[in-house]
């Protein structure tokens, strides 16, 4: 008897999938006015996808007083780590503007979007880009948003520098010592005492680094609560608007793509307004300290210590996760002593990270020793060592660019054996004043 087969249908439709909606929202300022739109557009678009039966709420993805044509938006990154998570499957925009103003980076993230099979819908332009015209309309529209914003871009520039040319400052001005007011620079007084005091102890001879430990020790905060850095502590002591003057246009950026902030060298005018503002500290203070800051520079650049070395970067602290830096102490001879530190260690002490430092001829000697050779050899390390991690005092644990790992220890040397006894020597001279043995 033969078989008979038969299909049985289901009695029960399936129940329609729900398209699973997320929005994009931003603005470029982060004024109040623009904040208070980018609360209504949150707000539009979550009553929007709750209207909708076949859509299902996905979140709303909102960046404030951030520019379309940078692609490190924290929220849209979040927004693409959804999509590649799949739990988007739909995401709504008011426009191409909004969603992004490079031209590269729009098409390369609706691309990815679509071999996710994840659509975009520009509400205003009324695009979709699963359709089969959606990428060309999308790069049509795209390339007149870039434009449009170099055109904005432009337009700032050129309103910036004629304000310069009139001694004229741009913006908001954050500087220590200093509230921005209505347009101007008001002397704090309470920061301006600790100004004066910074300017004082480096003219007795305090370097910037003890200035940052003394700051911190006062438990003194940085302009608006940051913290000290040797760095901040060096911008203090060189800014002409201490002493009332402004120097406009130090700085500028290259292109409206990437808002890269350039130091300016050169390539674009200065404008020098004196007596715009109050001092803080008298002319003759602050010449006193530019000319002690130039004589310090000078002593460093003798003994090598603003050199750039082949370890810089390379050295990571296993216990804070700073990178050691070079440090020279030559203590007023002709003999420096350069080691790596933690600037964790340098700047704040050993209560929050005790890591040692590490003289760099013994580092040296461990890098010969991993690498097999007989000499140290900056270029073979370079080329061979991708960094190093000091989990502890005495160990250097070794990653090299093959993906290997070496770990090696080492000890301090007592005092006595680190000096040479032309060192001993120039201590002993230094002892009597400077006079020598008969």
């Amino acid at each position: 008897m033969d078989r008979i087969i038969r299909c049985v249908t289901p009695t029960i439709a399936p129940l329609p999938k729900r398209t699973r909606a997320a929005a994009y929202a931003r603005v470029s300022l982060g004024k109040e006015t623009m904040i208070h739109s980018l609360a209504a557009q949150v707000s539009y678009y979550r009553d929007l996808i709750h209207r909708r039966p076949d859509w299902e709420y996905a979140g709303v993805f909102a960046d404030e007083a951030l520019t379309g044509t940078k692609d490190n938006r924290p929220e849209f990154q979040r927004l693409l780590a959804s999509c590649r998570a799949g739990k988007v499957d739909l995401i709504v925009t008011k426009s191409v503007s909004r969603f992004a103003r490079n031209t590269v980076t729009l098409l390369e993230t609706v691309r990815e979007l679509k071999t996710l099979g994840i659509g975009v819908l520009f509400e205003e332009q009324g695009i979709g880009t699963l359709s089969a015209d959606g990428e060309l309309l999308l790069a049509i529209l795209a390339g007149y948003a870039q434009e449009e914003s170099l055109s904005a871009s432009e337009n700032r520039k050129w309103r910036n520098r004629k304000n310069y040319a009139e001694g004229k400052h741009s913006g908001n001005i954050r500087m220590y010592g200093y509230d921005y007011k209505d347009g101007k620079l008001v002397v704090n007084t309470k920061e301006a005492e600790v100004l004066r005091m910074i300017f004082t102890d480096y003219l007795g001879g305090m370097g910037k680094n003890a200035i940052v430990k003394k700051l911190i020790q006062l438990g003194v905060p940085g302009k608006s609560g940051s913290q000290w850095t040797e760095c901040t502590v060096g911008e203090l002591l060189s800014n002409e608007k201490v002493i009332g003057d402004m120097c406009l246009q130090k700085k500028y950026i290259v292109d409206h793509i990437t808002k890269l902030q350039k130091r300016n060298k050169g390539e674009l005018p200065k404008y020098y307004v004196a007596q715009s503002h109050e001092a803080v500290i008298d002319r003759a203070t602050f010449e006193a300290v530019q000319a002690e800051r130039a004589r310090r520079a000078e002593r460093a650049d003798h003994f090598g210590a603003r050199k750039v070395s082949e370890f810089t970067g390379m050295i990571r602290c296993g216990r804070c996760g700073a990178k050691f830096r070079r440090q020279v102490n030559a203590s007023g001879t002709q003999y420096a002593k350069v080691t790596w530190a933690c600037p964790t260690y340098a700047f704040r002490g050993k209560d929050v990270c005790g890591a040692k430092r590490i003289p760099e001829d013994i580092l040296k000697r461990k890098c010969a020793g991993v690498l097999g050779l007989t000499e140290y050899s900056a270029k073979i390390f370079m080329a061979k060592v991708a960094a190093i991690n000091v989990p502890d005092d005495g160990v250097l644990v070794f990653t090299c660019r093959n993906g290997t790992e070496r770990t090696v220890t080492w000890e301090h040397r007592s005092r006595s054996d680190s000096w040479t006894d032309e060192m001993k020597a120039e201590a002993k001279k230094r002892a009597r004043g400077g006079r020598t043995d008969a």
